[in-house]
């Protein structure tokens, strides 16, 4: 082994550590034995023979040190190095001076165990809170809340988020009383730096957020030059907000369509909520295009994030959703930039302002801007599968393979499933390579999970000039999907080179308002469209100046 590969792997295995706890707990037994056993007349042998058992324990330790670890969850097996690097979810982490941090979920304890979704809204608020401090950078939602209900360390936590600081808790409601433990670790040396028990009446929840969180940034000497956002004026509507977040980070229909009822509750309640406006501008979001026609959805998501800005202009999220819908509904690309931008201006740390600015610069054209933003994604939420998902398609846009790959197979590390409702881009690299065996299984896999035949199969199999099987294919999912989603099937159609066919459907996506039309201008697919004025007229007609974003995409 390398010399310096094998000492990193000695501290990675805390053998240095446990040599020195080992020589310090050692050399006091030995001094407590020399002193304490001749004024008992304690025989000389017996005084020997504790000091060879402690020396002769020093090895023992030292390779139990390296073959287990005494962990949270228990006495487990070390990884090997090997091991470590295949699962390796982050990308490759700069050195930097920064304060970072990660906050987790908080862990329910209540008897019931049915207060889940109030342990991930604390831990999102403080989340919230804390990406506002000046120079402290908090690691995404989606990344933190990945490592929940998985044995991982806290060294491995921090590694993977690239964050010097965990911040970790339990929540425990009885009844109208809530008791809330949050602990602050050095993610370096594992030792807790600050922690804390608070009792409160949910009437007094806010302040105790709000408590937390300035205990946090003066334990990291940071200044905390924001004043907290006004508390709801009811308990019972933050409950049910609480409950709608929860709900909304999930990927199912009925799961979403559960957050808009909370959020809806909450409103009942607070109708100065505008935090749940903007939930429900989300939840919308998400169920467009997937679950609902975009003609039904956008506007509803249009429709609460405005009323989300009516009555809070800082709502960095609602800025996001309504630069959205400008964008699908108006193909007012200004204007979505313009609103990207201000999210970007409020929360410059924020998932999806960097996410969905990212996407559009890409499909404009304005390539720098676009990998700029999405490595800047990249950064901020390194272990989400949607970030890494996209990542890997915008690589593949631009013809960075090598990327395209890494991202791809770091979105297969952390949901081999896929369970979503999206389609695995490395899929569609893997097509692109002509690796279509593998394209094809990863196609496969994603439909046993969702029930839902993809799209993107029938391109693979047009591409593969099995055209019955691209035909078939193409029928059921759009059977699965409910209605017919011109640019999905204008993809399959290009392929097969029926372009009159690919013509009409991308004329459908344009009635339909499809939110992924803006994207055939760099979609190697329909490079073969690029000299049919046809085309170039619906990239103009959606706002795309096609020379511009051709010319992102030229080898």
């Amino acid at each position: 082994m390398n010399p310096r590969k094998f000492l990193a792997e000695l501290k990675r295995r805390r053998v240095y550590s446990v040599a020195i706890t080992y020589a310090v707990v050692g050399w006091l037994l030995v001094q407590v034995v020399t002193q304490v056993f001749p004024p008992f007349e304690i025989p000389n042998w017996a005084e020997r023979l504790v000091i060879v058992v402690i020396v002769l324990g020093f090895p023992i330790a030292l390779v139990f040190a390296w073959v287990f670890d005494l962990t949270r969850h228990g006495l487990v097996r070390t990884e090997d190095m090997s091991s470590a690097a295949r699962v390796d979810i982050s990308p490759p982490a700069n050195a930097t001076t920064e304060k970072s941090i990660a906050v987790l979920p908080f862990n329910d304890l209540s008897a019931a165990k049915d207060h889940a979704y109030f342990g991930e809204g604390i831990a999102e608020e403080l989340l919230g809170a804390l990406a506002k401090v000046d120079g402290l950078r908090v690691a995404a939602r989606r990344s933190s809340f990945w490592f929940k209900d998985r044995e991982a360390e806290l060294g491995e936590i921090a590694s993977k988020l690239n964050v010097g600081h965990v911040l970790e808790g339990s929540v425990r409601r009885d009844g109208n009383r809530v008791r809330i433990t949050a602990e602050l670790i050095d993610a370096c040396d594992g030792f807790t730096i600050w922690s804390e028990t608070y009792e409160r009446e949910m009437h007094g929840i806010f302040a105790l957020q709000d408590e937390i969180t300035r205990s946090i940034v003066d334990t990291l000497k940071l200044k905390l030059a924001i004043s907290p956002s006004a508390p709801p004026r009811s308990t019972d509507a933050y409950d049910d907000y609480l409950h709608g977040l929860f709900y909304s980070d999930k990927s199912t229909e009925e799961a979403l369509r559960r957050s808009l009822e909370f959020f809806e509750r909450a409103l009942k309640k607070d109708p100065q909520l505008s935090r749940a406006w903007t939930g429900i501008a989300k939840s919308w979001l998400w169920l467009a295009d997937a679950y609902v026609p975009p003609l039904e959805a956008y506007p509803k998501v249009r429709e609460a994030a405005v009323r989300a800005l009516q009555l809070n202009d800082e709502e960095a999220e609602a800025h996001v959703y309504l630069a959205e819908t400008k964008r699908i509904l108006d193909w007012d690309l200004d204007g979505a930039e313009a609103e990207f931008n201000r999210a970007v201006e409020i929360e410059p740390n924020s998932t999806p302002s960097n996410y969905f600015i990212a996407a559009l610069y890409a499909a404009r054209g304005d390539r720098d801007k676009a990998l700029a933003y999405l490595q800047r994604t990249s950064k901020i939420d390194p272990a989400s599968l949607w970030v890494s998902n996209f990542a890997c398609e915008l690589y593949r846009y631009f013809g960075l393979y090598d990327e395209a790959i890494a991202a791809g197979e770091r979105a297969l590390q952390l949901d081999p499933t896929f369970a979503h409702y999206g389609e695995p881009s490395l899929a569609a690299l893997y097509r692109e390579m002509g690796r279509f065996d593998d394209a094809i299984a990863l196609y496969k896999k994603a439909h046993d999970f969702t029930g839902r035949p993809g799209f993107g199969l029938a391109i693979t199999y047009a591409r593969m000039n099995r055209r019955k099987e691209a035909l078939q294919t193409l029928e059921a999912a759009i059977v699965g999907w409910g209605y017919r989603p011109g640019d999905a099937i204008a993809h399959v159609h290009v392929v097969m080179g029926a372009h009159d066919d690919a013509i009409r459907e991308l004329e459908r996506a344009c009635e339909q308002r499809s939110s992924s039309l803006h994207g055939v201008g760099i979609a190697p697919e329909f490079v073969p469209l690029r000299s049919d004025n046809r085309f170039l007229s619906i990239l103009q007609k959606i706002g795309l100046e096609p020379e511009k974003v051709f010319a992102a995409t030229a080898p």
